[in-house]
């Protein structure tokens, strides 16, 4: 990485949204690698995580948490550095930033101060999902991590009842038997989804069917790491 193109180095007074991967190190482009590698600052939703990821790539970059907790006050601090001429980058720990994971809320004081904001696309989980999973992907509508509350998620379903397009659902492995339970109240058993877990990892499972069939082979498995869940719209079949 030693002859980086002019394009591929951080430049001063920008903030850049850096994808990183979901779990295979070697899912990152050429490019972020080369902006993380010169820029000023990085971001990191948890320090210690992508440690991993920096180390890996050589990449010894000043680092600050940036997380939900801190958000609010991370982002004026972060635009008041960007806005005096440093380069920041903002990565989650895995994924793209400000997709269910922090960054919106500095992006938003970047645009209100009028300064640049670079996207540096790669790795998202819905998307990586919904490209394998053989469920309609001609429009889409992405609900990221619903309220925790039985009666907040089965209202959801509701709603989108008879939604025209596919549902992409983010769940986490303390949830996930309770969200397709409520999902079966809702939409019946026979309604196809596909459940993603541990995408682009080591012990990778994906499972498409009825809800019923994605239950049964959920429960024969092993329950690590976070899922995608999408819900095909009423009357598809595979």
């Amino acid at each position: 990485m030693s002859n980086l193109s002019s394009s591929f180095k951080a430049k001063p007074g920008k903030l850049y949204i850096i994808a990183t991967p979901i779990g295979n190190l070697e899912d990152i482009t050429i490019r972020a690698i080369g902006i993380l590698q010169t820029c000023d600052i990085i971001a990191c939703e948890n320090i210690n995580k992508s440690k991993r990821l920096l180390l890996y790539y050589g990449i010894t970059a000043q680092l600050t948490t940036y997380r939900e907790q801190n958000e609010c006050e991370k982002a004026i601090e972060l635009a008041d550095k960007i806005n005096s001429g440093n380069s920041v980058a903002v990565i989650s720990e895995a994924g793209t930033p400000a997709i269910s994971d922090p960054g919106f809320r500095l992006v938003r004081e970047c645009r209100h101060r009028q300064l640049p904001v670079i996207p540096l696309p790669g790795a998202n989980a819905a998307v990586s999902a919904l490209s394998i999973s053989g469920l309609p992907s001609d429009g889409f509508l992405f609900a990221g991590f619903l309220p925790p509350r039985k009666s907040a998620r089965v209202k959801f379903f509701a709603k989108y009842l008879d939604f025209e397009y596919s549902i992409i659902y983010y769940e986490s492995v303390h949830r996930i038997d309770k969200f397709i339970d409520d999902l079966i109240s809702v939409v019946g058993k026979e309604r196809v989804i596909c459940v993603a877990r541990e995408l682009t990892k080591t012990f990778e499972s994906i499972n498409v069917g009825s809800v019923m069939y994605v239950k049964e082979k959920l429960q024969s498995q092993a329950t690590k790491g976070e899922y995608v869940v999408i819900v095909s719209k009423e009357g598809f079949k595979l």
